[in-house]
């Protein structure tokens, strides 16, 4: 499979307890990708307390670092795809969703960085508890918050590829955008 010019960024993205972070995991060894985690799951388990919207700047520094060093790993190792498990697009989501509002750095950052391509995850899995204290785990909540992140995204303009269908399915499909994406680019640089 040849690889694009640069790395691609892909974002696996969605509301809860949709299965981002298991998918974005074997995405990354799939396509032999450098990848960043969500920081948000790492900051609550440190936290051990109940967010308010003074939590969002600490997240949003935390995740943008996870990208910037899964950025460098790629450029360094010449790897041609990032997968990130989340992106500060969601932190920009859920900063308006529970506090009205998100520091404008934070979302100027997600406009500049926004990824190639979206993986967004519909809410249509059962819920599995990950052990992060949620506040709901209904139906209608995830719905509502899938809603939000089809607008942020489509306001900020990058490829997206809804994903739904049973675990096995979701990975074949998330699969097969990538492969349409890594063909879409190119040859690596110096291929002709």
């Amino acid at each position: 499979m040849n690889l694009p010019r640069r790395p691609l960024t892909i974002v696996v993205t969605g509301s809860e307890c949709t299965g981002k972070t298991t998918l974005a995991a074997a995405l990354s060894e799939r396509f032999g990708a450098s990848w960043s985690t969500e920081f948000a799951r790492e900051y609550v388990d440190l936290r051990q307390a109940p967010l308010d919207a003074s939590d969002v700047e600490p997240i949003a520094r935390g995740q943008l670092a996870g990208e910037q060093a899964a950025d460098r790993e790629a450029e360094e190792l010449g790897r041609g795809v990032v997968v990130r498990d989340t992106d500060l697009h969601s932190t920009v989501v859920y900063a308006r969703h529970y506090y009205g509002d998100c520091p404008g750095w934070v979302v100027e950052t997600a406009r500049a960085r926004t990824g190639d391509l979206y993986l967004l995850l519909c809410p249509d899995v059962p819920w599995i508890a990950d052990g992060l204290q949620r506040d709901r785990s209904e139906e209608e909540a995830r719905a509502l918050i899938h809603g939000l992140f089809r607008d942020t995204l489509a306001a900020a303009g990058p490829k997206v590829v809804e994903i739904r269908g049973a675990w096995p399915e979701r990975q074949a499909r998330a699969i097969a955008a990538i492969e349409v994406l890594i063909a879409s680019a190119g040859p690596p640089s110096g291929e002709r």
